[in-house]
């Protein structure tokens, strides 16, 4: 897939997906290098078919060369899909404006010219291509959704991966979480003899923790809580979700739930792993 248009109409938001999606991606790749590099890739590994290409007038040549490059490759049978990304002048005025990075043709002018000039010059490649996504309208979470629909088998898809973390808050918090909760709340184990010694692994501690009505409750409404998240989280392009819960010493109470709500939200959702912090353990939940 060659992706290619204007500058700062979303090429490398487009590459990003498909680099996720197992795509082999090199962005700004000059256009006479591209029969050199399949050539390569043919002889040194030919099993990675699936390539993702950023090619646009950051590299001057690509104008005068594009023509003749694509039609040679095609000749020999290579499967290029060419999509050209695009957007209005007053949408990447604003995007160039917001971002401070130069346009790569405004060097000698405004930026509003160097857009339009970009346009003029890039038209024979728009009308060479198999599809044109216009971005105006989009933002980047849209337009990554756009690419995977379109061009990305969704089996290949990479799944949100969600870590369920119990940790103690005497040992400070995990820098990694995205969503804490505190269940210092709940009845702790600690106290009881029995059940000091034991951590929320053990069947003994379980019972006591999940006996609790509030604790019940509360373990109910959390499930349904991050039921609810988690397809929002995935929604905004986000590759990993790390669920932190804590309790005192991260021992009893915080494992305790974070087992629980694993049984439950990994009969909802995949790529689901659980690690309890201050136990030093680390297991792919059931």
């Amino acid at each position: 897939m060659i992706l290619t248009g204007l500058s700062g109409s979303g090429k490398t938001t487009a590459l990003n997906a498909l680099e996720d999606a197992g795509f082999f991606c090199i962005d700004n790749l000059p256009v006479l290098l591209l029969p050199k590099f399949l050539a390569l890739r043919d002889e040194a590994n030919p099993e990675v078919n699936k390539l993702g290409l950023v090619m646009d007038m950051r590299e001057r040549q690509f104008i005068n060369h594009f023509p003749q490059v694509f039609k040679q490759l095609r000749s020999e049978n290579y499967d290029l899909k060419i999509i050209f990304f695009e957007a209005s002048d007053e949408a990447l005025v604003k995007r160039f404006s917001e971002t401070r990075r130069p346009h790569p043709l405004a060097a000698d002018g405004s930026l509003l010219e160097g857009i339009r000039r970009e346009k003029q010059l890039m038209e024979p490649v728009r009308e060479a291509s198999d599809e044109i996504i216009d971005t105006t309208r989009l933002n980047v979470h849209q337009l990554r959704e756009l690419i995977e629909k379109k061009f990305i088998d969704p089996v290949a898809a990479r799944e949100m991966s969600i870590e369920l973390m119990s940790f103690g808050f005497k040992h400070g918090l995990p820098s990694e979480a995205d969503i804490v909760m505190d269940v210092r709340f709940l009845p702790n184990p600690y106290y009881l003899d029995e059940l000091r010694d034991l951590d929320g692994n053990h069947k003994a501690v379980i019972r006591y923790v999940l006996s609790d009505v509030e604790a019940a409750r509360f373990v109910d409404e959390l499930t349904a809580l991050l039921g609810g998240l988690i397809p929002l989280y995935k929604r905004e392009g986000k590759s990993y979700l790390t669920i932190a819960i804590g309790c005192t010493g991260g021992q009893h109470r915080s494992v305790t739930v974070v087992n629980e709500l694993a049984a439950r939200l990994g009969r909802q959702v995949d790529n689901l792993s659980v690690r309890h912090r201050e136990l030093s353990g680390r297991h792919l939940a059931s």
